[in-house]
């Protein structure tokens, strides 16, 4: 039979309910992010205790945001690695495969002994399993934005592909959560505890997180053995469109729109580390250290409460998207983050806002309330708009490139960064940093043609 026969052969795979599309991308997705912040908020709070050791309290931050930065690193080599697979054999048993490598290492975190029973190793280890973390991540998002893309109904692709981004903010929610009532329990509090190293937290609370996560990735095995393959990827497979090597042929066909969707996605990274992984550092990190001195607990429930415009903007820029197109939405989107970027230093300078006892609770939350929402603006509506940029038969490898690759540019370097500018040059400074980036991903989407209308198995506009 011809490719072209196939290709108009009727299909008798009943369709898959929308509803177990929308379960799996959001599930896994959900999943990864839970992973992630998990450690991010150990980063922070419990590592530069347990795992490293010598020099001042913010050279064992930096030691420990270095660790944090190098999943960051291996997320390209991830989604090359996992791209090849989506692309190849298809969307459905990569995506398995990604959450099993994520879930079994954030697993393994927590049976890790720390430095003072192991010495150098525990780092070491430590490093390895996070690198191992952003493998699994770094296959994971492109997946499950094709997922939802290659499933959707005409005209609500952003809609439809916002599902996979509530991952980020409900995985925030049941990280921060969890952690949020295991230190109440516990009674530990970071601004007096963090040294008392027989602390029951220390000793074996903070590992409950990490065991707990392989419970979850079960459950999102379950629902993701439940689906079909996408019908975009069956339609070029039948047409015999799939390729050998993915990864060459997006460098030869799609290198330019991977240049673009890096840079599109450079922004939105940049403020998403900072609202999450450096804000808590900053929020909770001693007066001398450049820090507010706000107690762990007190600056989580803000963290926590403030996330949940993340999660409902996330929809609104679906919507916004289908309505506009992603390319003039989101341009409006990042020039808030740029002026939102030169407020930092009004808004939040340690002498304005207060620190410890005295800090203003209230402008603290109206801060972050600016940043989380636009953080869902930002990012609800990049799992369609990154996606559309390239063909089918290298989708998954490229759109994961781009997506991985502004991982290493606008977030592996934004916590490291961000507390060292803020040791020399006060918050202003951090600020300074997200409104560089804006103006990068301003120039790069001003340059980049609208996808809206784009023919997702032809790759040609409407």
């Amino acid at each position: 039979m011809s490719s072209v026969a196939a290709s108009e052969a009727p299909t008798t795979t009943p369709p898959v309910p929308r509803s177990r599309v929308i379960l799996a991308s959001l599930m896994g997705t959900t999943i990864e992010f839970y992973d992630f912040y998990i450690y991010a908020t150990a980063a922070v709070a419990v590592f530069p205790a347990l795992f490293f050791t010598g020099g001042n309290d913010t050279a064992k931050l930096l030691a420990s945001m270095a660790t944090f930065g190098a999943a960051f690193i291996a997320r390209p080599i991830g989604s090359i690695v996992f791209g090849h697979f989506g692309d190849r054999i298809g969307r459905k048993a990569t995506l398995v495969g990604a959450l099993l490598t994520m879930g079994l290492a954030t697993f393994l975190i927590g049976l890790l002994p720390t430095y003072h029973q192991v010495g150098i190793w525990a780092p070491a280890m430590l490093t390895i399993l996070r690198f191992t973390q952003g493998l699994g991540l770094g296959g994971e998002w492109s997946g499950a934005a094709l997922l939802a893309t290659e499933y959707a109904q005409e005209g609500k692709r952003a809609r439809a592909a916002m599902w996979p981004q509530l991952g980020a903010p409900f995985g925030f929610i049941l990280a921060n959560g969890f952690m949020l009532l295991l230190t109440t329990f516990m009674g530990f509090n970071s601004a007096k505890n963090a040294g008392e190293l027989n602390h029951s937290f220390l000793v074996w609370g903070w590992r409950v997180p990490f065991l707990f996560s392989i419970l979850m990735v079960l459950v999102g095995l379950y629902v993701r053995f439940k689906l079909e393959e996408t019908p975009v990827f069956k339609q070029a497979a039948e047409r015999n469109e799939k390729v050998k090597t993915p990864l060459a042929e997006a460098f030869k066909v799609a290198w330019w729109p991977m240049i673009q969707g890096t840079f599109i996605m450079l922004a939105t990274y940049v403020l998403f580390y900072l609202m999450t992984a450096w804000i808590l550092s900053f929020g909770i990190g001693k007066v001398e250290s450049g820090g507010l001195a706000i107690p762990y607990r007190t600056f989580l429930v803000i963290q926590l409460i403030t996330i949940l415009l993340f999660a409902a903007m996330v929809p609104v820029s679906g919507w916004l998207a289908d309505k506009f197109g992603r390319r003039s939405s989101q341009l409006v989107i990042t020039a808030g983050i740029l002026v939102f970027g030169l407020s930092f230093g009004i808004l939040m300078n340690p002498a304005n806002v207060g620190t410890g006892a005295d800090a203003n609770i209230l402008r603290i939350i109206v801060f972050m309330a600016i940043g989380m929402a636009l953080m869902g603006l930002t990012f609800g509506s990049m799992s369609a708009y990154l996606p559309e940029l390239f063909p089918t038969n290298v989708r998954y490898t490229a759109s994961g490139i781009s997506y991985n690759v502004a991982s290493i540019l606008g977030a592996a370097l934004t916590p490291y960064a961000a507390v060292w500018l803020n040791s020399h040059g006060g918050v202003g400074a951090v600020g300074f940093y997200l409104a560089g980036a804006a103006v990068l991903t301003i120039i790069f989407m001003a340059i980049t043609h609208e996808t809206r209308d784009v023919d997702l198995n032809t790759m040609e506009r409407k």
